[in-house]
């Protein structure tokens, strides 16, 4: 394939109403959906993608039953106990955690810790998983930072620039966006990476995400790349 896009997100949406179509339960539908994560990975780190972001548990889902919360505060450490060498050792991905970490219980924390540091020699493909991230919350974030940094007279007001709001978001030394996915048929953002998205591609699809193969993930590399990213400006051979 060619034209690979360096950053795509993901909006792993639809875990849920793929269990109740397929007549299971919602925390079932969540792990089939781990596992899909696993395969779409690897297939995009082969590929060449550098950069996967994905929205796993945002800052509004604390508001979701507690039965199901708890569930996805304890799946993940499971899951990567039981496939730790093969999804970690054995990968050449490194994986990245953004979001607030006040929230997150000890056992989660541990975990992401733990990933975090034995893969951060990985020479692969950065793989993000967004827990209890929200974009509005990142933004704030930054701007707190950037009024330290002013209040302390280490900048001036015309330093205050995109690139001064970029090294101070969560996804700091990250390439720009390219393309964005959503799965399960929804088409919002749901305060999701809201100012890396200025200028990335936008693809919605009605399939769940535990369905959402890597030959469903190709489909939307393709169609990114008969898009016409014009950046603002204008193609004049179009």
């Amino acid at each position: 394939m060619n034209r690979i896009p360096k950053h795509v997100a993901i909006i792993l949406d639809g875990n849920g109403r793929w269990a109740k179509k397929n007549h299971k339960f919602r925390a079932q539908g969540h792990v089939h959906g781990a596992f899909n994560l696993r395969d779409v990975a690897k297939y995009a780190n082969e590929i060449g993608v550098k950069y996967l972001t994905v929205y796993c548990f945002s800052t509004e889902n604390w508001k979701r039953p507690e039965k199901e919360v708890n569930f996805l505060m304890k799946m993940p450490p499971r899951y990567f106990e039981k496939y730790w060498n093969q999804i970690v050792i054995n990968s050449n991905i490194r994986y990245k955690v953004i979001g607030r970490r006040d929230r997150i219980p000890a056992k989660l924390l541990e975990t992401i810790e733990r990933l975090e540091d034995a893969t951060k020699n990985k020479t692969g493909m950065v793989l993000t998983l967004c827990v209890d991230y929200g974009s509005q919350d990142e933004i704030v974030s930054a701007i707190k930072n950037i009024a330290i940094l002013y209040k302390e007279n280490k900048i001036n007001l015309d330093d205050i620039t995109p690139n001064l709001v970029d090294d101070n978001l969560f996804t700091k030394g990250y390439p720009k966006l390219d393309l964005l996915i959503r799965t399960s048929g929804e088409c919002r953002i749901s305060n999701y990476l809201l100012w890396q998205l200025a200028y990335s591609e936008l693809y919605f699809t009605d399939t769940f995400f535990p369905d959402f193969t890597p030959d469903k993930f190709k489909e939307a590399l393709i169609d990114f790349q008969n898009r016409n990213r014009r950046f603002g400006g204008l193609d004049e051979n179009k």
